[in-house]
């Protein structure tokens, strides 16, 4: 729990209350008891109660929920935790019916804990099912953020964008009000609020009436607040920085090897020696690695360019090596002194080994031809530089049948930096695109193009525009010493966070009335009044929270966490989600098809 402490804002509270609303739970169920977990959940609520935890309260068995039969378990409670998706309520009356008639033992009693809320739909779905009398109780499991690292939550819902903006469906912004005010009941009042984008609008709309209807008692006005400033950043108002390549040493794991629940795997052989490789066959074998701050040379490596990882990590080395000869022509006094360090420096060379081999693992893919040609594609398209014709290269990866994936990045990336395509190449990447990937692309570009990821140009150069007006490309940034967030795509400054380093700026976004104007939706500008008082009288007000609604990435948190070094500024952020992305896990869930989501 550590490493959720630290900064000004103590997010192990977030952990906590979830875990005891957990606890209380399971308590009400007395005896033996197995979860049946929805498979999107085991994960993040990992971050929240681990089994060691839950074994504690007689939890004797997890299961993933899937198709019946469960797997034959001598409990008395049965508990299936899940979202509230119609097509789970189904997986639950199944198993519910198969299990209840299969089990010859004592009869076991049936619970459902909804995660973060109980939905009407749902509730409908298992008595249609006529499931519904079967189930002892129905509960809410009240955890709405999972707490990742000291100033990073996220709420682990990939759809959100999707729900939005491809099937009009704003449910899901309810629940991102809704958590927003629980970090009000936790932290107090925050005085000012800024947001930009259709979905920030609403969902500030939404907190305003959800207070104002009073449902919102356990915030006190008068309650000092540990967060001054909360900043709403609609996914849709910036949607070029996660097609950009993350550079960053965390961004390129998550990139490459996927991080979730801040676990990545890799490949296990890179982690032995010659020796051990030799006799060991671990050709398909993963090792699972926690990256968190509680891993002190990877919270130093994390927010890196790429670039300068290998000679930080060659420093550590140097330093460990001259450590561990320091202990030759010691005095008794200074040995015991240097065997109170070692363990840490056997520690240290521990996780130097560690990051020395993900180093490694990114480097075999970052050397790469088709990587660097990828990378070199990407910045053309950020620089506005052949944006008006077929990409060569596109058409390269089309005509080796790359991943549908990888080749729909690229072209939502140059349709978003001319601003649309013109309707010529449109069609023509569409076409091909069918040619090439059949059925499955037709619907994928559907998807995109109701995202605002695929369209036709417009006659205003918007990204051209807000390039040059917001230095949103930097060429002589340095990487090993940054002094511009630009370094986090080498060449290329997040959008979002460009517009937050303006608005912490004198003057805010006032001075940028003319270029917001370039960008989608409207923008909200509010303060809650009992609480701007406390705000005006505190001298320390630099605590700003960033939520981003649809996701963010690594690359844009490390971007953030470089500003929040940077004196002139004074503050510190605090970083919500609706989930971490990058740019294939983005488009992965707008492509996705489910109809499932209420």
């Amino acid at each position: 729990m550590s490493h959720l402490q630290g900064g000004k804002v103590d997010i192990s509270l977030i952990q906590i209350a979830a875990r005891n609303n957990l606890i209380s739970l399971l308590e009400k169920c007395v005896g033996p008891k197995a979860i049946v977990w929805d498979n999107s959940l085991a994960g993040p609520v990992g971050l929240v109660a681990q089994y060691v935890v839950l074994k504690e309260y007689d939890v004797v068995k997890m299961y993933p929920l899937r198709a019946p039969p469960l797997p034959s378990t001598n409990v008395k409670h049965i508990i299936f935790i899940t979202r509230p998706k119609l097509n789970l309520m189904d997986l639950v009356a199944q198993n519910v019916h198969n299990d209840s008639k299969a089990w010859g033992g004592p009869k076991k009693q049936y619970h459902l804990f909804f995660v973060p809320r109980k939905s009407l739909l749902c509730i409908k779905r298992l008595e249609h099912s006529g499931m519904f009398g079967s189930l002892i109780s129905i509960e809410e499991f009240k955890c709405d953020f999972f707490p990742f690292d000291s100033d990073l939550i996220s709420m682990e819902l990939p759809e959100v964008y999707r729900d939005y903006y491809v099937e009009n469906d704003p449910t899901s912004l309810y629940q991102v009000a809704q958590a927003v005010l629980l970090l009000q009941k936790i932290y107090g009042p925050i005085p000012r609020v800024w947001g930009r984008g259709m979905a920030a609008k609403q969902v500030w709309d939404l907190i305003t009436r959800l207070q104002r209807e009073n449902l919102s008692k356990e915030i006190k006005e008068n309650q000092n607040s540990c967060i001054d400033r909360l900043l709403i950043i609609d996914r849709g108002v910036d949607l070029i920085s996660p097609l950009a390549t993350q550079l960053t040493y965390e961004g390129l794991i998550d990139e490459i090897f996927g991080i979730n629940n801040t676990t990545a795997n890799f490949p296990a052989d890179k982690f032995l020696s010659n020796e051990e490789r030799n006799t060991k066959s671990l050709a398909e074998d993963k090792k699972s690695i926690i990256l968190n701050s509680a891993d002190k040379l990877f919270s130093e490596l994390r927010d890196k360019n790429f670039n300068a990882v290998g000679t930080f990590l060659s420093k550590q080395a140097k330093l460990i090596t001259s450590q561990l000869e320091d202990r030759h022509n010691k005095t008794v006094q200074e040995m015991k002194l240097f065997v109170q360090r070692l363990p840490t420096i056997v520690a240290n060379k521990e996780a130097l080994a560690r990051h020395t081999a993900i180093a490694e693992c990114i480097k075999e893919e970052t050397d790469g031809y088709e990587f660097l040609d990828c990378l070199q594609a990407e910045q053309e398209f950020l620089n506005c530089i052949e944006v008006d014709r077929p990409s060569p290269f596109i058409e390269d990866l089309m005509a080796q049948k790359k991943p549908l994936i990888k080749v729909l990045r690229l072209i939502c990336l140059q349709c978003i930096a001319s601003s649309g395509l013109k309707p010529k190449i449109l069609e023509y990447y569409k076409r091909e695109l069918v040619q090439v990937y059949g059925l499955k692309a037709f619907l994928a570009v559907t998807n995109l193009e109701k995202a605002g990821l695929l369209k036709v140009q417009s006659s205003t150069r918007h990204y051209t525009v807000l390039r040059k007006a917001l230095h949103l490309t930097v060429e002589d940034s340095s990487e090993i010493n940054p002094t511009d967030i630009s370094y986090v795509h080498s060449i290329y400054a997040p959008l979002s966070i460009r517009l937050t380093e303006q608005l912490l700026k004198g003057g805010g976004w006032k001075q940028l009335q003319d270029v917001l104007g370039l960008l989608p939706g409207p923008t909200v500008d509010e303060s809650q009044t009992a609480a701007s008082e406390i705000l005006s009288e505190s001298t320390n007000s630099n605590v700003v929270l960033v939520f981003f609604i649809g996701g963010c990435t690594f690359a844009e948190i490390s971007a953030l966490r470089f500003l929040s070094q940077q004196e002139e500024l004074n503050v510190e952020f605090i970083i919500a989600t609706t989930k971490l992305i990058n740019g294939n896990t983005f488009l992965e869930s707008i492509i996705n098809m489910e109809e499932d989501s209420v």
